[in-house]
């Protein structure tokens, strides 16, 4: 398993504002996610910075206050997540979320460390 990138990851039911928040300290919409498709419920902007940091801001009806994680992609996804469950995170749902184009799920840490796994699925 190699990680391609990790960055934070804010989920949000009001994703405007944290988007304007990161636009006024410099960042840039890179990339904008409308839906999933077995989650409609979850849009997704990743944002950049002149210097190439990134940071990620999901809207999601399902939480009920802002969350900050770790946004992880990797490679092979499987390999990533089996080896965090070594390192005793567990799946915060029963279910990866799979789309055309990528595969996540949130993984959280014994200490109550979330990370966001993912793997840009390349076609």
């Amino acid at each position: 398993m190699r990680i391609t990138s990790f960055n934070p990851l804010v989920m949000t039911t009001d994703q405007e504002s944290i988007v304007k928040l990161f636009e006024g300290l410099g960042f840039e919409r890179q990339h904008e996610k409308d839906g999933m498709e077995c989650r409609e419920d979850i849009d997704g902007i990743r944002m950049k910075d002149a210097n190439g940091f990134c940071v990620d801001v999901v809207k999601s009806d399902r939480i009920k206050q802002d969350m900050v994680s770790i946004r992880m992609n990797v490679d092979d996804f499987d390999s990533a997540k089996e080896e965090l469950e070594k390192q005793g995170f567990k799946a915060l749902s029963a279910e990866t979320v799979n789309d055309t184009s990528s595969k996540s799920i949130g993984m959280m840490s014994p200490s109550g460390l979330v990370i966001g796994l993912v793997e840009h699925i390349k076609g």
